[in-house]
């Protein structure tokens, strides 16, 4: 264990793959988007996610993912995302937002978490919001419970299905303002959709870790 933590942190701290890795799991839009917006506007937000590592029973490494529940004031209603929000004043530093969240969204508290390091921030056109995402390590057994009203249920699928061929796939999928979106990439996580900014962040996360996780 204390072997695969301290690799990705070493990882985590070089250079990293950036926009090239986290592209392959992009749309043909998102692509044409960023070609347009390759920089963030002045006027964007800041959020951050987390990426929630830990270790099961069966020896296997294991991520924590969210069904947001259906709101229609929400642009990713209904989404599968890493737990994460909005960027608040009082927050101070970017990874305090992440730890947050985690602790709103799926109860892990601050104190339970060990943050390794950081991957490459990411524009998302739609909702103009910089996303920041972070890695850390789940100290303890998870305990996981889903914040009402808002995580309709928490997925914790292995980090190896991310890597199998058979679970990389394309999909047209019909957003939230009727625009449907041809040949999307996405992971299938048990029948789930895993697409956006989620499968360019998982991405970018798997040249990281390699194979480190085995």
């Amino acid at each position: 264990m204390q072997n695969f933590i301290e690799q990705l942190r070493n990882r985590l701290a070089e250079p990293l793959p950036g926009r090239s890795a986290q592209y392959k799991m992009a749309s043909i839009r998102r692509l044409e988007e960023l070609g347009f917006n390759p920089v963030p506007p002045p006027d964007a937000k800041v959020a951050c996610v987390i990426n929630l590592l830990h270790r099961r029973e069966n020896g296997r490494w294991h991520t924590v993912l969210i069904q947001r529940t259906d709101n229609p004031r929400d642009r990713h209603s209904g989404q599968v995302s890493f737990p994460g929000g909005r960027y608040e004043e009082s927050d101070g530093a970017l990874v305090n937002v992440a730890l947050r969240e985690a602790h709103e969204e799926v109860g892990v508290s601050p104190l339970e978490v060990e943050v390794l390091g950081r991957l490459t921030e990411l524009y998302i056109p739609v909702s103009n919001f910089v996303v920041h995402p972070f890695v850390g390590i789940l100290l303890g057994k998870p305990d996981f419970r889903p914040q009402p009203g808002e995580v309709e249920s928490i997925l914790t699928p292995e980090l190896g299905i991310f890597s199998r061929a058979e679970n990389k796939k394309t999909t047209d999928l019909t957003v939230g303002n009727g625009v449907t979106i041809k040949s999307v990439p996405y992971f299938d996580v048990d029948g789930r959709i895993v697409w956006g900014a989620t499968a360019m962040i998982l991405s970018e996360f798997l040249e990281v870790m390699g194979d480190t996780h085995r």
